[in-house]
């Protein structure tokens, strides 16, 4: 009688199937503790005054401000590694986070924050990298500023003295003017003003060669000198105080929108 040996044939894809499977858990496992250890999350909230004052200096990462209809200041912050110390600094008169300051020139990863902040809060939020979003804040002042690149957005705002700015970036802003000043600036990126059609300022504005669209705003008593370069004058659509705006872009378009 002939005995042949088992044939192991049908079991191999079996067994190799098991390994690889094995070996894929072990992969996601490690990438999993490997995600959960590249970042944390921390919450911090603040009693406030109505009037509060917020400083922020970040090195790089997304920043979103919103008001709400709290006296309380909650901020949200998830910090990536190589892990940046993150200590806020509470006031009499607000708060102060400057992640520049804190880690003395080490190298960071990034920290995304998301603040909410009382309605008539004054803003002055700084970063080197990433965008800046403020939205709905009726304070004295806002100002924003990306010193390399980065996209500034501001939106639903109602203050005296405005003032973005970004290296490389576009610049949006969609508010009322009170009768302050408002100042936009960026070396490469496209500047977006949208603006209730009664608005009136005082403008100068440089740009590029026909770069300047005042659409609805367009005046006679606006002048364009330099073959359009330059925009300077008034406009005058309502009875309310005139405001002033200072705009400068060295590359990209400057837009007016009315609503």
């Amino acid at each position: 009688m002939n005995i042949s040996p088992p044939d192991t044939r049908s079991n191999f894809p079996l067994e190799a199937r098991a390994v690889l499977s094995l070996f894929a858990l072990v992969l996601l496992l490690l990438l999993s503790g490997a995600v959960a250890l590249a970042q944390r999350s921390v919450t911090r909230r603040y009693p406030a005054q109505r009037n509060v004052r917020l400083e922020m200096k970040n090195i790089s990462g997304s920043i979103a401000i919103e008001a709400w209809d709290k006296n309380l200041i909650e901020i949200k912050a998830t910090i990536y590694s190589p892990a940046a110390q993150f200590t806020p600094e509470q006031t009499e008169g607000g708060i102060g986070i400057d992640i520049v300051r804190d880690n003395h020139g080490r190298m960071v990863g990034d920290i995304n924050f998301q603040v909410k902040v009382p309605v008539n809060s004054t803003v002055n939020i700084e970063t080197k990298r990433g965008n800046i979003n403020i939205s709905n804040i009726h304070g004295d002042m806002v100002r924003a500023h990306v010193s390399t690149s980065g996209d500034v957005e501001l939106t639903g705002l109602r203050a005296n003295e405005v003032v973005a700015e970004s290296g490389m970036g576009n610049i949006f802003f969609d508010g009322e003017l009170t009768g302050g000043t408002y100042t936009f600036k960026s070396l490469s990126g496209d500047i977006t003003v949208r603006i209730p059609a009664d608005s009136s300022f005082n403008l100068v504005a440089n740009g590029q060669a026909q770069s300047i669209d005042m659409n609805v705003f367009a005046s006679p008593d606006l002048s364009f000198v330099g073959e359009g370069r330059k925009v300077y004058g008034h406009v005058d659509r309502g009875s309310g105080p005139r405001s002033s705006m200072i705009i400068f872009n060295q590359r990209g378009k400057i837009s007016f929108l009315g609503r």
